[in-house]
């Protein structure tokens, strides 16, 4: 399948309703066509039957949909190298929260090959842009909040110092995630942390929110919600 007859494809299936659904959840994001997840999910299982390589080596990212394809396309290919490579060639073009998390929670192969792709983010981890940022969090909630990488991804995260929003946003619902997953160790983090005071909140107020937080947990973190500020 050439990049035209996938342009051709997605274009046949504009849907205006979703296109300014999506248009609200993504601002900033132009020519978007409206195609759902599932549909663009199921484009990118045709591609990687054909030709990902060469899909990946010629798209234009012409359109939010062909992003989340390169992001899905790169998922699934099987040499973590290769993958690797792909990615890094993607992220400056990542230029929205919806790509940005579907690049990283898709790669589910960083669960088998956690210290390659640990290694792989080092780079990101001192970086001041706002989506190389987010991607650091979010891969660290989907893949590395392990035993082995916990005290890791809290230090890393503690050193972020991000400015932009979604940024921000990247680190407290990371932060959130961890006080579900190690609620020991998130609340020593939340109680002795760098955070500036609205990520602070905000990872407070996500985790009030998320189901996975403890009733005891949720009254402690109450008490601490005003701590900063």
């Amino acid at each position: 399948m050439t990049l035209i007859a996938i342009k051709q494809h997605i274009k046949s299936m504009e849907n205006p309703k979703r296109k300014a659904f999506d248009e609200k959840l993504n601002p900033g994001i132009k020519h978007i066509y409206g195609l759902t997840m599932p549909q663009i999910k199921d484009i990118a299982n045709d591609i990687n039957k054909d030709d990902p390589i060469l899909f990946l080596e010629t798209n234009d990212f012409s359109c939010y949909e062909l992003k989340q394809l390169q992001a899905m396309v790169i998922a699934k290919i099987k040499d973590i190298d290769v993958a690797l490579q792909y990615m890094e060639k993607f992220i400056p073009y990542v230029d929205g929260w919806a790509v940005n998390d579907t690049l990283c929670s898709y790669f589910k192969q960083a669960r088998k090959h956690r210290q390659k792709v640990f290694q792989f983010l080092k780079p990101y981890f001192n970086s001041t842009k706002e989506f190389e940022q987010r991607i650091v969090s979010v891969m660290f909630l989907c893949h590395f909040l392990v035993d082995d990488y916990i005290d890791d991804v809290i230090y890393i995260l503690n050193q972020q110092k991000p400015q932009a929003y979604y940024a921000k946003m990247g680190v407290a619902w990371a932060v959130a995630t961890i006080l579900a997953k190690f609620p020991d160790k998130g609340l020593s983090y939340i109680k002795h942390n760098d955070l500036d005071t609205w990520t602070y909140k905000k990872s407070i107020q996500k985790a009030l929110e998320s189901y996975r937080v403890s009733n005891p947990l949720k009254e402690t973190l109450k008490t601490l919600r005003y701590v900063k500020g």
